[in-house]
């Protein structure tokens, strides 16, 4: 089954460096340039004609792809990538699936900012949260292989500020809207907590076209929220489908841009035709599509 929704991340200009980094430290983990900018494009992107527009990033099977752009946006701990290190990939040797996890934590962490110190929690024997170099944030952990399996990646959502107590909201409405969605564990903070509300979700699962997205309410008191650093891109087979996931979907008109919209929780999305390579080679596609807000399939 080809991949549905495929995360987006802007970068400032080193989508290739970012790339060949993941590649070289990610457990099988391979990229390519797939898309370059026309040799002639409009004077405000005059700096990247005829260079990369995308670089995709295949992680054990999972697909990212990586935007080279400007700074106009910047990843942020919104969206993050769980990485599963489950002893079960390591022929049930806990041993190697740890020293696989510190030899990713070892690299990510270089140049990048640790928000969680790699260590024992509650929850795991072995996890920590980082920021890499390129501003992309990942949380390792080592898994229980006693447990129900789970993709080696796995995005997950934090919701903050005038979103916080949404995670449960918005993953029940997403899951309403793809198929073979539903929602699946959730565990809640407890009275207790202090850094977030009661009640709301401290962690939980939901699956979207047979893809694994996590979720998590992460207090309002935190200066990050849904942007454009991070996306997530939705392939769609014709103009049915595409209208079917715009008119759910879109939610704040100004952000409406060549199939670029933001939903009701400020989430991005990419609605885009699954044969976009190919209608981008036909003459002027590119200038086309940048004047459009949804894209109209029929106009290539």
């Amino acid at each position: 089954m080809s991949q549905k929704i495929i995360p987006n991340i802007w970068c400032n200009q080193n989508a290739d460096e970012a790339g060949e980094f993941y590649a070289g430290l990610l457990p099988h983990t391979r990229s390519k340039v797939t898309a370059r900018y026309p040799d002639v494009v409009a004077d405000w992107q005059a700096e990247f004609a005829g260079k990369t527009l995308t670089v995709d990033v295949d992680v054990d099977g999972f697909q990212l792809s990586l935007i080279n752009a400007g700074d106009e946006f910047r990843p942020n701990p919104s969206i993050s990538f769980m990485l599963n290190f489950d002893p079960v990939r390591f022929d049930g040797d806990r041993d190697a699936a740890r020293a696989s996890l510190d030899e990713v934590w070892a690299g990510l962490a270089d140049g990048g900012t640790v928000r969680m110190e790699l260590g024992e929690y509650p929850f795991s024997p072995r996890y920590g949260w980082v920021e890499d170099r390129f501003g992309v944030n990942w949380q390792l952990i080592l898994t229980n292989p006693e447990g129900e399996s789970r993709p080696f990646l796995i995005p997950q959502l934090t919701f903050t500020e005038s979103v916080d107590g949404k995670a449960r909201e918005a993953a029940e409405f997403y899951a309403s809207l793809f198929p073979d969605g539903e929602v699946g564990y959730i565990a809640v903070h407890p009275p207790e907590s202090t850094h977030a509300q009661p009640g709301t979700v401290m962690f939980g699962e939901f699956e979207l076209a047979g893809q694994w997205f996590s979720m998590m309410d992460g207090g309002p008191d935190h200066d990050f929220a849904f942007d454009c650093g991070i996306s997530l891109e939705v392939r769609v087979a014709d103009q049915a489908e595409l209208d079917h996931y715009w008119n759910a979907l879109t939610a704040v008109p100004e952000a409406e841009v060549c199939g670029w919209l933001a939903d009701r929780y400020g989430l991005s999305w990419q609605i885009i035709p699954e044969n976009m390579g190919e209608l981008m080679s036909r003459p002027d596609a590119y200038t086309k599509m940048m004047g459009m807000k949804k894209l109209i399939i029929a106009d290539f």
